[in-house]
């Protein structure tokens, strides 16, 4: 027999191999980057690192397939795409690289808590994009129209930073945004009554800017809306006596303001699920609705610094969850 037909020992391992390969197909039997985008785009972004004091892309080098590297998630089946990208809480420092912008394949971008500069990232080209958090770092920009075009965002955080200008009216676009927290930047202007038109919204929380003007009523019409937080700004007005559409709300965030007028007679009738009611700092007036003592899932009632008249409603007697009422002058 002729010898090319005897398979060597050394040959017949290697098809094993790649049968290993091909049926376990999340295991990446070698350190070759088969999709070189996500590749050059990771390590441009490592570039835009100055400071890495936790060793945490010690591991992004060439001879480690970048679907291992720390802080990268990839797709299950070839190609492998980057996915998630994940570096919260790691005290980098430098500037975010638009080249994150380029892995199309982005679910999750997290980059929170670390001490990144500059401008936000462009990332446009980021549709499939869900999680959004650059929370806590030192970015210093104006909120831009192309965040719209990642259509498949579910949550937006840019708290804790440096941006300033207008909050874009075209972020009622993100038809699927459960979350907004713009928490503690420089943003001016007025709150966009756009936002009435993101029907999926859950919680917002614009607290701690320098938002003017009153809060329009489309706010109040946000029919699933669980936590609206828009403390510590300059918004002037009041709460209107139309707002019914709230059933959904358990924490409401007034505080610092320059709201007054009188509060709602039937506000704790149409709040039936409302656990924080925070309203303290502003100008309010008249005396404490009856109707709070109803809404039997109050358990903080922070409404000091107003100039309110009256006594302490006896409905309050009702609230058997009560732990905080602050009613301090």
């Amino acid at each position: 027999m002729s010898l090319w037909k005897q398979p060597s020992k050394l040959a017949m391992v290697v098809v094993l191999l790649l049968l290993l390969c091909h049926a376990v197909d999340k295991v990446h039997c070698s350190t070759h980057h088969n999709n070189s985008q996500d590749f050059h785009s990771l390590l441009e972004f490592k570039k835009g690192i100055t400071s890495d004091p936790h060793g945490a892309l010690s591991n992004w080098n060439p001879s480690i397939h970048f679907c291992h590297w720390h802080g990268v998630n990839c797709s299950s089946t070839r190609p492998y795409r980057v996915t998630e990208l994940n570096l919260t809480g790691q005290n980098l420092a430098g500037q975010i690289s638009s080249s994150v912008g380029n892995l199309t394949f982005l679910h999750t971008l997290d980059l929170s808590n670390n001490s990144f500069i500059g401008p936000l990232p462009l990332l446009n080209k980021l549709r499939n994009l869900d999680l959004l958090f650059l929370g806590s770092n030192h970015l210093e920009d104006v909120i831009l129209d192309w965040l719209t075009n990642c259509s498949n965002l579910v949550y937006l955080d840019l708290s804790k930073n440096h941006l300033t200008g207008h909050i874009p009216p075209n972020i009622a676009f993100l038809k699927k945004l459960e979350g907004i927290n713009l928490y503690g930047n420089y943003l001016s202007g007025v709150i966009p009554p756009t936002l009435r038109n993101l029907s999926t919204l859950l919680l917002v929380d614009l607290s701690n800017n320098q938002l003017n003007g009153s809060i329009p009523n489309e706010v109040w019409q946000i029919p699933n809306i669980q936590m609206v937080n828009l403390a510590i700004n300059n918004l002037s007005g009041g709460i209107p006596d139309t707002f019914t559409n709230l059933s959904s709300l358990m924490i409401l965030g007034l505080d610092h303001n320059m709201l007054g007028g009188t509060l709602p007679s039937n506000i704790g009738d149409v709040l039936p699920h409302l656990q924080g009611l925070y309203l303290g700092s502003n100008l309010f007036f008249g005396t404490i609705p009856t109707s709070l003592g109803n809404a039997s899932n109050l358990e903080v009632v922070d409404l000091p610094n107003n100039l309110f008249s009256g006594t302490i409603p006896s409905s309050f007697g009702n609230l058997s969850k009560l732990q905080i009422l602050n009613l301090e002058v």
